[in-house]
């Protein structure tokens, strides 16, 4: 989807396109994007590759989605979401939301609302009764215009 030109300066605003990730973003800066959330070591490219690989083989029920600025070729935000299948409610699923980030060039763009709107509407087209994600504190008023509402508290045991 294109962005309206700007017609205060005379130039057109970058166009974004929502994808799927591909095994060439690596190239485009992803790991460098995903480093802006946390902790993430340079990869080479067997091992980006390889597991590019693994995630591919669990098709839908594991979708990375990136948004890329067509202009420059660079990932400018990213997320994913993972199916899970479930026993309850009938066997339903849900769709748990991981690695949302946009890089700090392209903040203020609602890129982050568009990835979260890209894997709820993936989510949904899979059957999932509902998505949930785990936020800072920080990032509430963000997910909360999204849609999305404090449902409980957050656990972790980190290894």
């Amino acid at each position: 989807m294109a962005e309206a030109s700007n017609s205060d300066t005379g130039k057109e605003n970058p166009t974004f396109k929502i994808r799927r990730l591909e095994i060439s973003d690596k190239r485009k800066g992803y790991m460098e994007l995903l480093g802006q959330l946390t902790v993430a070591e340079p990869l080479t490219d067997d091992e980006f590759d390889q597991r590019f690989q693994e995630i591919s083989s669990y098709g839908d029920d594991h979708l990375i989605c990136v948004i890329e600025d067509e202009s420059s070729g660079k990932i400018a935000a990213t997320g994913s979401v993972m199916i899970e299948k479930k026993f309850l409610r009938s066997c339903g699923k849900v769709g748990h939301i991981e690695d949302v980030v946009v890089d700090s060039e392209f903040r203020g763009k609602h890129l982050g609302k568009r990835v979260v709107e890209f894997l709820t509407d993936h989510s949904r087209s899979m059957g999932c009764y509902k998505v949930i994600l785990d936020c800072s504190v920080e990032k509430k008023v963000f997910y909360e215009k999204c849609g999305m509402f404090n449902r409980g508290i957050q656990m972790s045991k980190y290894f």
